[in-house]
């Protein structure tokens, strides 16, 4: 039987559970559904967290999330949607701020602050500053499970290559520290003073040890789980595909593909089913061949077409059954 309660039994060490995949095919619902199944039915204290810029866990929870920090929207379950703006503007003076520490400066050159003022409209600045808040969040250690819905571009994966980006920063920035620091400890002892603790030196290094500990939780397939949230469409096949391949060269295990949007099948008996929409599960029919074919055992879960949004605690709920036990009708192989 197709389903997530399936992977985790398997899988019980289970802490971080990410849902990648393009924008509007059901990350944020997954991510809801499997948060609320968590901490309502499992009794776990569970973090709900969206890095995609596009997603709504407002709408979804139909409470204003936006900007309010953690908000508990049932027993044991938080939210998080964060304000991407106002995240980048700060994760851009925090990176000012480090500068002017590290070269005992007063205020930046023009060239630097407008260099990195321009960064706001870059998607690796967004991807960064959201990896940074995902690695402080898992590192308070307060909650039991966390699951992130992922931004679309770049399929969300590259804020995993990310930490391994900002890894290497840090590294040559300490590099160059060390050398600074050694000369300043010579000049001292010249100076017959005394040798202070390097604080720049030392939150560098915090920084590294913290993206290190990430990473290394991300990239532990029995500690987190990646699944791709697709539609029975061809464009989500070939986008799944790709995404395959970016997990592969990134040497991380994908755990599932969640296939969202599903007609039962046995719609077509009906006698007095529209055409339209006959024709419509007949071509989902071939694409869910193709999907067994190209993916296999991947696939970890089904959900159905609903004939309405999947809004409110109710809803969720209802996704949330589907999500963990998917229904034998919507098995089309």
């Amino acid at each position: 039987m197709v389903g997530l309660a399936e992977f985790f039994e398997r899988k019980p060490n289970i802490e971080v559970v990410v849902f990648a995949g393009k924008g509007g095919l059901g990350k944020t619902t997954s991510s809801a559904a499997l948060s609320y199944h968590m901490a309502v039915n499992e009794g776990k204290k569970v973090l709900c967290f969206s890095t995609d810029p596009q997603a709504s866990l407002s709408d979804i929870f139909e409470r204003d999330l936006f900007g309010k920090g953690v908000v508990e929207v049932a027993p044991n379950l938080y939210v998080v949607e964060i304000d991407a703006d106002r995240k980048i503007a700060e994760y851009q003076q925090e990176i000012k701020q480090r500068i002017l520490d590290m070269y005992g400066l007063e205020e930046l050159p023009k060239e630097i602050e407008e260099y990195i003022d321009s960064t706001s409209a870059e998607p690796a600045m967004y991807e960064s500053a959201t990896y940074d808040a995902m690695a402080d969040l898992v590192a308070s250690g307060e909650y039991d499970l966390y699951v992130f819905d992922m931004p679309p571009f770049g399929h969300g994966v590259r804020m995993v290559a990310m930490a391994e980006i900002l890894s290497a920063w840090v590294d040559k920035i300490t590099e160059a520290r060390k050398e600074a620091a050694e000369y300043e400890a010579v000049a001292a002892t010249l100076k017959g003073g005394m040798q202070t603790e390097d604080m720049v030196l030392k939150e560098l290094e915090e920084i590294r040890k913290k993206m290190t500990t990430f990473t290394e939780l991300m990239t532990n397939s029995e500690k987190t789980a990646f699944f791709m949230v697709m539609v029975p469409e061809k464009m989500a096949i070939l986008d799944t595909e790709r995404a395959l391949e970016m997990f592969r060269e990134l040497n991380i295990e994908m755990s599932g593909v969640v296939v969202n949007q599903i007609y039962p099948r046995d719609l077509l008996d009906k006698p007095d089913l529209p055409e339209l929409l006959r024709k419509k599960i007949e071509m989902q029919e071939n694409h869910l061949m193709e999907i067994r074919d190209k993916f296999g055992d991947l696939v970890a879960a089904l959900i159905p077409m609903y004939d309405r949004e999947p809004k409110g605690l109710g809803m969720i709920a209802k996704v949330a059954e589907d999500l963990m036990h998917s229904r034998r009708d919507l098995l089309w192989w």
